[in-house]
């Protein structure tokens, strides 16, 4: 068996960190973990390092000798990084990757000039402060040169992931799907909070209460689909629910307006009976301002 190249993880973040853990475990020699030389940027890399049983170093003092050189730093700073980067090594044989999922592999362009081979690899997964993810099992889309993707396929299939690829142009939608998967699903999860706090139920309260039926409905999008999960008063056909859930939401836009543009999407992309019913009490809801006070001047 081939040996595997030797890493170098530039920022030790949330992501760099969750990478360099499971490249580390996956046998993957990380050969230095590389940081801005600030205060928070240092103290974040050495205890990266000691985990992984690699170094911490600036950018002025790393050594640059890995085969692969994965840019783990936010979206804003990756061109910026690469113009940096260019002039400190010899580019050409390596392989270089960035972890965004919004930006292609254009953002290395000036180690592609260099001979590098380049490319974005994103895993398709939630990354915030106090819980470090596994990255198993767990999708990356690819998108750049040829023999930057073989090897990011090679090393993703190493530490259990899956590899698919994305094309450039339509990379900001990719990014878009990943933001309804997770961070606009927990704004779902904020909204029926504060529907909830309506009914006097507190948002901790409500938060610890809501975990059943959000596990149950997740199981059952996974084994059944999304028509085969839907339930409620919409895919019921009950237009008159719906009327009395938008009059409860009638003081608040925010809640009333998300409740209206979901159950618009439900209807668009599920299975719903009396779909005429449910379409008119959702277009009485916007008309009037206040329920059933709007009457003549």
């Amino acid at each position: 068996m081939a040996a595997r190249p030797r890493i170098a993880i530039v920022g030790a973040g949330k992501v760099g960190t969750a990478l360099a853990l499971e490249l580390a475990r996956a046998g993957y020699a990380i050969s230095e973990v590389v940081a801005r030389d600030s205060e928070t940027s240092r103290r974040k890399a050495a205890g990266l390092a000691r985990r992984i049983h690699s170094r911490a170093v600036t950018v002025e003092r790393a050594a640059w000798d890995a085969k692969i050189i994965w840019l783990c730093v936010p979206d804003r700073a990756i061109a910026a990084a690469a113009r940096e980067l260019a002039p400190l090594a010899r580019w050409r044989g390596k392989v270089v990757f960035h972890s965004s999922g919004a930006l292609s592999s254009d953002e290395l362009s000036f180690l592609r000039q260099r001979g590098a081979a380049v490319a974005s690899v994103h895993p398709l997964m939630t990354f915030v402060s106090g819980s470090t993810p596994s990255l198993q099992e767990v999708p990356f889309g690819v998108e750049g040169d040829t023999t930057a993707i073989r090897v990011a396929r090679a090393i993703v299939r190493d530490i259990g992931g899956e590899v698919f690829r994305v094309q450039r142009k339509p990379k900001a939608a990719y990014h878009a799907w990943g933001t309804f998967a997770s961070p606009l699903l927990l704004a779902t999860l904020v909204t029926a909070e504060q529907v909830a706090r309506r009914a006097g139920i507190s948002a901790a309260s409500a938060r610890r209460k809501m975990l059943p039926i959000v596990r149950q409905t997740v199981a059952n999008y996974a084994a059944l689909g999304p028509a085969g999960a839907f339930s409620g008063p919409i895919v019921r056909g009950d237009a008159a629910t719906v009327r009395k859930h938008l009059a409860a939401l009638k003081d608040n836009p925010d809640l009333r307006e998300a409740y209206r543009a979901l159950a618009r999407v439900a209807l668009r992309y599920l299975p719903a009976r009396n779909r005429a019913g449910t379409v008119a009490s959702l277009q009485s809801s916007a008309v009037r301002k206040s329920g059933f006070k709007s009457g003549p001047r």
